[in-house]
């Protein structure tokens, strides 16, 4: 469903929006920690949705501006500019990642941390960091290293730090299901 003046743009299907909330729920209900990154462009939101989309393929799950607000406003944000996008969804792999203008400073600062990306190829791993890297600078340029068929550091045109790298066999899996780690309360160190 796409409405250009509606309350919210939902650019994949609503059932495929609905699932993936309704998975977080269940994980959530089933005590089963999610880390999404939330990352605030401050007014550059939509020029970095589409930048993923071409080059990492991110699928635009949702997006909505200040104006579409379903409620007022609080008193302090008056000031934004109603076209900014107030939250949106995009999806990269298995990754849900979440995203906004802020209050559009156009002075985001991203210090302190990366993302990382690990992709299954070195095709794809070429493919990504080349996307990244136009309009922004490679950091380290992808190499072979004793944890990585292949890996490098780019920071992208908005000032993000990403690693992408293709994982070495043997090297230890990104996902703790991988080990047999069951999700529940038990097992769970937060």
């Amino acid at each position: 469903m796409s409405r250009h003046g509606g309350v919210i743009r939902l650019i994949s299907a609503e059932t495929n929006n609905h699932n993936h909330a309704s998975q977080v729920m269940e994980n959530i209900m089933n005590h089963q920690t999610i880390l999404q990154p939330y990352i605030f462009f401050e007014g550059r939101c939509e020029e970095a949705l589409e930048y993923y989309r071409q080059a990492l393929g991110a699928r635009i799950l949702m997006q909505m501006r200040y104006k579409d607000s379903p409620e007022p406003l609080p008193p302090g944000c008056a000031s934004i500019d109603p076209n900014l996008i107030m939250h949106a969804q995009f999806q990269i792999g298995s990754t849900i990642v979440m995203a906004a203008d802020g209050r559009g400073a156009r002075q985001a600062k991203f210090e302190g941390f990366a993302l990382s990306l690990t992709v299954p190829t070195e095709a794809e791993a070429e493919r990504a960091f080349h996307g990244l890297a136009d309009g922004g600078h490679i950091e380290a340029p992808l190499a072979r290293t004793f944890f990585a068929v292949s890996f490098g550091m780019v920071t992208d045109r908005f000032g993000l730090l990403w690693m992408v790298m293709v994982p070495a066999s043997g090297t230890p899996p990104t996902n703790c299901n991988d080990h047999g780690v069951q999700n529940s309360a038990a097992h769970s160190s937060i």
